[in-house]
């Protein structure tokens, strides 16, 4: 069962920003001190089981997130991932990107027979600019660890308007790609799989995974506490989309529609 998509960022931050923050300070020590923000929630949504599936699952997942205060980022999507900007300037951001990966499991009907996915993660970097003060592009590249051993790239263009100074609405498209050793690890299906399974071989190439939409209504509840209603359709293309386990026993389109809440602490270090 798929669990949580936004992970504790405490150890990326850990594994991304120390060693390259700390030759633009005096050292570890220098970089950790100033302003801080740790920001806790939790999101109930609806959403596939595993990728390529048919069944939905309600699950409640939690947020977890560690930064370090700066300037202001002016958009955010729950579709970004863990990241430190290394480059602010308002415009334009570039940074580290990192994400976890939760281990498939099995034991859902439509793949049982298949290897377990492990858990894992995948490290890159992001590059976000704004064209228009509407509207922001961002791009992130990440190479899979443990989980996978692809590569993984992700655009989405999100327009963004404040309806009133506490509601904000958003959204826009979305495209995914990746290499055939993410789509072995997940759409694959070897010789022995499909003896077990009963689910057609198939080795996929790498290419487009996915193209879609999403949008999502933010409130601002109080200057730390924010909830938002979010809704996102993708369908899978490419290799993906050509997988035995998605044709036989899934779905190419994906759907997840839930809310979610947080509560941000600020401190100094």
């Amino acid at each position: 069962m798929r669990v949580l998509k936004t992970t504790s960022a405490l150890a990326a931050m850990i594994a991304f920003g120390l060693p390259g923050a700390a030759n633009a300070a005096d050292g570890i020590g220098g970089w950790l001190s100033g302003d801080w923000y740790l920001t806790v929630g939790a999101t109930a949504m609806v959403a596939p089981d595993f990728e390529g599936s048919k069944k939905y699952l309600l699950s409640a997942t939690p947020i977890i997130s560690l930064g370090k205060a700066g300037n202001p980022v002016r958009f955010s999507s729950r579709n970004d991932n863990i990241s430190l900007a290394l480059v602010d300037q308002g415009d334009l951001r570039v940074g580290l990107a990192g994400k976890f990966l939760w281990k498939r499991d099995n034991d859902e009907d439509g793949i049982r027979g298949l290897d377990p996915v492990r858990w894992g993660g995948e490290v890159g970097g992001f590059f976000e600019f704004y064209p228009l003060d509407w509207l922001r592009m961002r791009a992130e590249a990440r190479q899979g660890i443990r989980a996978h051993k692809g590569v993984v790239a992700d655009i989405a263009v999100d327009a963004f308007h404040d309806v009133t100074p506490k509601i904000r609405i958003s959204g826009g498209p979305r495209v995914s790609f990746a290499s055939s050793k993410y789509f072995d690890a997940y759409y694959g299906v070897s010789a022995d799989e499909s003896g077990r399974s009963g689910i057609s071989e198939y080795d996929p190439g790498g290419g487009v995974r996915a193209i879609g939409v999403g949008g999502a209504i933010t409130w601002k509840v109080s200057d730390p506490v924010t909830t938002s209603l979010f809704g996102e359709y993708s369908r899978l293309k490419g290799p993906a989309a050509d997988s035995s386990i998605v044709r036989e026993r899934g779905s190419r389109d994906q759907f997840t529609v839930g809310v979610s809440a947080t509560y941000r602490f600020d401190f100094t270090m």
